[in-house]
C-alpha cells in the first residue's frame, strides 16, 4: 500500500464543493445531492467507477471487472491508478 497525497483544493469553488458533502445528513441528502449536480451519464459513470475500485480490492483481474463492467481496461487502469496512487478517497469510501 502506497502512502497518500491528500489533494488540496486548487480554489474557493473546489472548497465549497467540498464543504457541501459535509452538509449533508443522510444517504438520501447524498444521493439529491449528486443527482441535482450530475447528469445521469456521469452518475453512472461515478458509480461505475467505485465499484471498478471495489472489484479492484477484491482482486478481480482487469480483464474480469471490464467484461463485468462493461468498461474498457483502459477504464479500468486509470480507476486503478487512482485506487494505489491517489489520494486515499476510494479506500476511505470503501470502508
Amino acid at each position: 500500500m502506497s502512502s497518500f497525497q491528500p489533494y488540496k483544493p486548487r480554489n474557493t469553488k473546489e472548497k465549497t464543493l467540498a464543504k457541501s458533502f459535509l452538509k449533508l445528513k443522510n444517504e438520501q441528502d447524498v444521493a439529491n445531492f449528486l443527482r441535482d449536480i450530475l447528469t445521469i451519464k456521469e452518475l453512472e459513470e461515478f458509480a461505475n467507477r467505485l465499484e471498478m475500485a471495489r472489484l479492484l480490492k477484491k482482486g478481480w483481474s482487469y480483464k474480469k471487472i471490464a467484461r463485468e463492467l462493461k468498461v474498457s481496461t483502459t477504464t479500468v487502469t486509470r480507476t486503478a491508478h487512482w485506487l494505489y496512487r491517489g489520494c486515499g478517497g476510494y479506500d476511505k469510501a470503501l470502508k
